[in-house]
This record gives C-alpha cells, sequence and structure tokens, in this order.
C-alpha cells in the first residue's frame, strides 16, 4: 500500500501528466480560439464548477466571509498565474517553442532559490542535483534554436519566475488557507485578467470559434481536468510538500506533452529528445532516493543526537 507521501508525490505526478497531455488539445484549439480569449472561457467555466460545489456543500448557502478572506493570498497567486500564461504567450510571437519550453522549465533551478529566501527553505543535496539533471533534459529535449537571445527568450524567462514564485506562494499560502476558496479566487482573477487583456489585444470573438467541436471539448478538458481538479491538488498537496520538489516534479510535464504529441500527432522524438526525457526522469527520481541512507559518512554529525 502507498504510503502518505507516495501518495501525494503521484497525485502532483498525475497533475503535470495531465498538464502534458492536455497541451496537445490546448494547442489545437487555439489555432481556432485566441489564446487569451481561451483562457477567459477556461478559467471561467473552472470558476463556475468550484463555486456550484462550494454552493451544493454548504447546501445552498455560500459562505461569503470565507471568500473574502482569501482575496488578497488568491488575487496574489491569480496575478502569479496569469502572468505565467500571458509571458509565455507573447514569448511565443518572438522565439521558437523549444526555446520557450526550456526557459520556462527554468523555473525547476529557480523555485528552490526562492524557495530560500521566502519561506527560509534549504535545499537538499539530492534537491539540487535533481534540479540540474532535469534541467540538462529540458535543454536537450526542448531547446534546439542556439541563436542570440531575443526579447521572447527574456520573456519566456520572466514567464519562469512567474511560474517559480507561483509555487513558492501557493506553499505559503495553502497551509493558511481554505482550500477551494483560495482556488476560486486564484482562478476568477484569472479569468478576469485573461479576458481584459483578450479585449485589448485579441480581434472581437466570434460566436462560431467557441462552439467548434474541437474548441469546445478542450474547454471542458482543460476547464475540469487541468484547471479545477488540478489547481485544487496542487494548493491541497502543497501543505505537505516542499516546493523545490513540486517544482522538480513539474518537469515532467513536457515529457508527457512529447508522448501525447507523439500518439496524438505521430510527431517522433530523437536520440537527444529521448535523452532529455530520461535525465527529467531521473532528475525526479534522484531526489526521492534515499541516498544518505546507504552513505553514512555523509550524514550530519549531530544526526543521532535529534532522532
Amino acid at each position: 500500500m502507498l504510503n502518505n507521501n507516495s501518495f501525494i508525490n503521484s497525485a502532483l505526478l498525475g497533475i503535470a501528466f495531465i498538464w502534458g497531455i492536455t497541451f496537445v488539445i490546448v494547442q489545437d484549439a487555439i489555432s481556432t480560439l485566441e489564446p487569451f480569449t481561451f483562457n477567459f472561457v477556461r478559467f471561467t467555466l473552472a470558476s463556475l464548477l468550484i463555486f456550484l460545489y462550494l454552493l451544493i456543500s454548504q447546501k445552498g448557502k455560500f459562505d461569503s466571509k470565507i471568500f473574502v478572506s482569501q482575496l488578497k493570498a488568491g488575487s496574489f497567486l491569480g496575478f502569479l498565474l496569469f502572468m505565467g500564461y500571458a509571458l509565455q504567450t507573447f514569448s511565443l510571437l518572438y522565439t521558437t517553442s523549444g526555446k520557450a519550453g526550456f526557459l520556462t522549465g527554468l523555473s525547476v533551478a529557480i523555485v528552490p532559490i526562492i524557495s530560500y529566501f521566502v519561506l527560509k527553505q534549504t535545499p537538499t543535496y539530492q534537491g539540487v542535483l535533481g534540479a540540474i539533471l532535469a534541467v540538462l533534459g529540458l535543454f536537450l529535449l526542448a531547446f534546439t534554436d542556439l541563436s542570440a537571445v531575443n526579447i521572447g527568450d527574456l520573456l519566456a524567462l520572466f514567464c519562469a519566475f512567474a511560474f517559480g514564485f507561483h509555487i513558492v506562494y501557493t506553499g505559503k499560502f495553502s497551509s493558511q488557507s481554505a482550500v477551494l476558496n483560495l482556488v476560486l479566487v486564484q482562478l476568477i482573477t484569472v479569468a478576469v485578467l485573461s479576458g481584459i487583456f483578450g479585449f485589448i489585444y485579441e480581434p472581437a470573438l466570434e460566436l462560431d470559434n467557441i462552439l467548434h467541436p474541437e474548441v469546445i471539448s478542450a474547454l471542458l478538458i482543460t476547464s475540469l481536468f487541468a484547471t479545477a481538479l488540478a489547481f485544487i491538488a496542487q494548493t491541497y498537496f502543497q501543505k505537505s510538500v516542499s516546493a523545490s520538489k513540486v517544482a522538480l516534479i513539474f518537469a515532467t510535464e513536457p515529457v508527457f506533452a512529447a508522448i501525447a504529441d507523439f500518439f496524438w500527432n505521430g510527431h517522433t522524438l530523437g536520440m537527444r529528445a529521448v535523452i532529455g526525457c530520461l535525465l527529467i526522469l531521473m532528475g525526479m527520481l534522484f531526489a526521492e532516493i534515499p541516498i544518505m541512507r546507504y552513505l553514512p559518512s555523509l550524514k550530519p554529525k549531530n544526526e543521532n543526537a535529534n532522532m
């Protein structure tokens, strides 16, 4: 039977799996519906699903006091999440998807640094080495264009910081908040900001675009599984898991995206990409293997005194 840590790790890996396999679905959908508009509808639907659940679970009386108490933290998380999506979207206008994917994935290396200053969490040696392996894997998997740095690369790097801060502050606020209300405020914030940016930067919405079969299926799948359930699970489990570990597990998302791309579109992976996937998985596993147990000489001298 799985212990608690194994269950939590499996659940977080499941979130990365959902985000990875839905990447292909979203990519197809935003070829019909503009990205900000897509996210506006996606996060609005996810918000409605959570609100309806809270309404039903609270027997028809939504507890507005709890909701209001989460406004500050939830809005801040929502802003960080929106910035991550927005910066990633704009980066793709100026750089390749491979470079954007790699630079965005650098959040796996950024999170331990942010955690040290925000949460006072010192990364373990294994965690650092695991992150290094994951970054190398991301480089091999996604970074195929070695051209000079451009504005798109900088936007993608800022995106990594936005997602990194989001993971860290989710861990900070999750232990102090009512999870469902915190997630609800967060998703509403992303929906509102996406709607504003969609109105400013994207052409007028045509109903036919939303009613397109690929768009409808993508919205339904992502709003329920990749948004509502995924962010509820992330927020809940980050009460018990370090932000650095969460970032490392989430680094497997492009691996699942590549696998989904193979089955969905028939795009095969070259040897470089396969090695990259293996390094990401090795990095995650390496951070979990209790190597200190087998290397007594590396244990702190006062460890026995703390037992």
